[in-house]
């Protein structure tokens, strides 16, 4: 019963619910940069690859070779919102910070992308 219970408050909230933490100076992709995604792969520090295709399909590699695929959809608060074939899903927010761009995870972690 209890679990029951817990999955239905986890159904009730929308995964784009989350206050970001953000910081100073932190300002969100605008849509026309949020548009700007498809057809860009994201390279991170760790060499992970997030890559983001015209219409809406998904992939992220990670530095061993190692491939998950999903979908990805913006939501109405800008976050990007990914959607894995495993079932797993997370929205992320991306920011700039000075010359930076920086994604935010809903724990408030940060990963800096390497730039172009």
């Amino acid at each position: 019963m209890i679990r029951l219970l817990i999955l239905a408050m986890f159904a009730a909230t929308p995964l784009w619910a989350a206050e970001w933490l953000t910081k100073p100076g932190d300002v969100p992709l605008n849509p026309q940069e949020l548009d700007g995604l498809a057809g860009r792969t994201l390279t991170f520090y760790d060499d992970g690859q997030s890559k983001f295709s015209a219409g809406g399909a998904y992939s992220y590699t990670y530095a061993s070779g190692e491939s998950a695929f999903g979908t990805y959809s913006i939501a109405e608060d800008g976050s990007v919102c990914i959607q894995y074939r495993n079932g797993f899903g997370r929205c992320d927010l991306f920011v700039r910070s000075s010359d930076r761009l920086i994604l935010i995870n809903a724990k408030g972690e940060r990963y800096p992308v390497r730039p172009e």
